[in-house]
């Protein structure tokens, strides 16, 4: 019994000054460089060009043809990567729209719809809705899903316009090769 006390008064003794030397500010310290992150605005890019379209495979289901315009694709600081995606169905309609992906949050963003004059332009009409919203995880047949995980956002840099070029000139990285 003699011989715990004097530990047990040291042990006290030492417990507010380990307080007093920074395990105290630990959470503090944790979280300090965290900022709350901040959209950059989205400029409008020019209304796609046929011969800037690089084509992508979404599914072997999907009976519509998939485009991303080479001109509008872009990696922002805000960590968003930007681009016009053209989808052509397999009735003859074309939907063309300028989107974003957040490669941190697994997020996507409808910022504008196109609308072609016919004559190989358009023009584009502003989302009012725009939103961050989770990109479809599930649907096979989703293509925001399938450039997140295999063109946009993969293990070999998130974001990386180096990557994302060369993901979209091999078609993709697929399972296997991440």
């Amino acid at each position: 019994m003699r011989s715990t006390f004097p530990l047990l008064a040291i042990l006290a003794l030492l417990a507010p000054a380990a307080a007093l030397s920074g395990w105290g500010d630990f959470e503090y310290d944790f979280d300090a460089d965290k900022k709350p992150w901040q959209e950059v605005q989205a400029q409008l890019p020019a209304y796609p060009k046929a011969g800037h379209l690089i084509p992508f495979e979404v599914s072997s289901a999907s009976r519509h043809k998939h485009f991303i315009d080479s001109t509008s694709l872009s990696a922002g600081e805000d960590g968003v990567v930007r681009y016009t995606v053209v989808v052509k169905t397999s009735g003859g309609a074309e939907n063309v729209s300028f989107e974003g992906l957040r490669c941190t949050t697994g997020e996507r963003k409808l910022y504008a719809f196109g609308r072609s004059d016919g004559k190989g332009g358009g023009e584009w009409s502003r989302n009012r809705y725009a939103r961050w919203e989770p990109i479809p995880a599930r649907q096979a047949a989703s293509y925001q899903r399938e450039l997140f995980f295999h063109y946009f956002c993969t293990v070999d840099g998130p974001g990386d316009m180096q990557v994302i070029r060369r993901a979209l000139g091999q078609g993709g990285i697929r399972r296997g090769e991440e």
